[in-house]
């Protein structure tokens, strides 16, 4: 008896010449890049907040989260809406990248383990590393990604 493979649809983008995905479940919707006001006492990869249809969007420079070099934005360079999952809260949080590429399919016998991943990214955050053609396309977990060294306690971010 064979297990059915599940595929799963992930949006790709580029940080830099790395590819890499997140579960399109995870993804509201894509933004032009625009004025961020900027939060006091926020970590460095907290570029600030942006209004979206009237409430405030944290955002979060992937670039500087995963402690790369910062880049200046192009015209390529977009904010992703993601839904976070983080104690039993779900959080609305916009995620810089340089570009977003497209929506692929990518099925879980084509997705390996992370366990060889470069020291770049904590492995934490990777769910595994999908291979499409030629091309190796690191899978993050967002809610990891973005939920951890003190994100959601930033005061203005904070419920309390």
């Amino acid at each position: 008896m064979s297990l059915k493979t599940q595929t799963w649809s992930y949006l790709t983008f580029k940080l830099g010449k790395e590819l890499f995905a997140i579960n399109v479940s995870k993804v509201l919707e894509i933004l032009e890049i625009q004025p961020i006001t900027k939060v006091p006492q926020a970590p460095a990869f907290m570029r600030g907040v942006i209004n979206l249809r009237g409430n405030i969007l944290p955002v979060v420079d992937i670039r500087l989260r995963f402690s790369l070099t910062a880049a200046d934005f192009t015209v390529d360079t977009c904010i992703v809406v993601l839904s976070i999952q983080s104690n039993n809260e779900v959080m609305l949080l916009g995620a810089i990248v340089d570009s977003v590429q497209k929506v692929i399919d990518i099925p879980d016998n084509l997705i390996q383990p992370s366990a060889s991943i470069s020291s770049y990214f904590k492995e934490d955050y990777i769910i595994g590393i999908g291979k499409i053609e030629e091309e190796f396309i690191m899978i993050l977990d967002v809610d990891k990604v973005f939920c951890t060294d003190g994100l959601l306690e930033v005061p203005a971010f904070s419920s309390n």
